[in-house]
């Protein structure tokens, strides 16, 4: 974008964009939790879906995605992803094509209209302070992961301060080891360029998501071996 025309463009996000989406995001949140009952359904994963392309689509952000022709209809996953931006979710959300469960941080259960509506949704919030907690989390998203239902992992835990992919944890590894569940690498580009962690302005630049070829973790016989060719998959997968 222009020099000349960043200031009102910064302007129309807090002055219109940002306002429509918190109202798109209230909407949302009670219609998820009307729907509890098929939250696994593929109509109500289709209003989630509007949802977070609003988000791309009000900010003018073009979007492009490959890969799609390595998720076989009707398996359950768990995706990998690198964690450069709140964009990230939105993108995830909004361009992956299969009914998931997010594995997140409690603490997002405070956010107004998100929690709840993430609560309804059936996604698993994570105590990362307290390692029982976080066991018996992992385990309830091991019993949603049936019928085609994945589960969609930030194994960074938080977000890149430099954009950079950083080590990951073993956490959605033990899930994909327990339940004999193909890992799917997802590669992030261009949302940290977008909003960079503690930013307050969106800036205009293309995002794209590469969805990687499955791999399955029983060929490793080291788990730190399977944990590194996976992240080195999401790094290769970068644009």
């Amino acid at each position: 974008m222009k020099y000349i025309l960043r200031p009102f463009y910064w302007i129309y996000q807090y002055v219109i964009a940002w306002p429509l989406l918190v109202l798109l995001t209230a909407f949302t949140a009670f219609f998820t939790i009307c729907t509890v009952r098929w939250r696994n359904s593929e109509f109500v994963h289709k209003e989630q879906q509007f949802w977070s392309r609003a988000f791309f689509w009000l900010m003018f952000l073009p979007v492009s995605v490959d890969g799609i022709e390595h998720i076989k209809p009707g398996q359950s996953y768990v995706f990998v992803s690198n964690h450069q931006s709140m964009f990230d979710v939105w993108l995830i959300y909004g361009w992956l094509p299969v009914v998931f469960k997010w594995l997140m941080k409690a603490e997002l259960r405070k956010v107004p209209f998100i929690g709840s509506g993430c609560k309804a949704a059936g996604h698993i919030f994570v105590e990362r302070r307290n390692a029982k907690a976080a066991l018996e989390s992992l385990k309830e998203v091991e019993k949603q992961l049936v019928g085609g239902v994945s589960t969609v992992i930030f194994p960074e835990g938080t977000r890149s301060a430099n954009g950079e992919v950083g080590r990951f944890k073993r956490g959605a590894f033990q899930i994909a080891l327990d339940l004999g569940l193909p890992v799917i690498p997802l590669s992030l580009s261009g949302c940290y360029e977008v909003l960079p962690k503690g930013k307050p302005f969106v800036h205009r630049h293309p995002v794209h998501m590469h969805i990687g070829e499955p791999i399955d973790l029983k060929q490793f016989a080291d788990p730190n071996e399977a944990i590194e060719a996976v992240r080195n998959a999401v790094i290769n997968g970068k644009k």
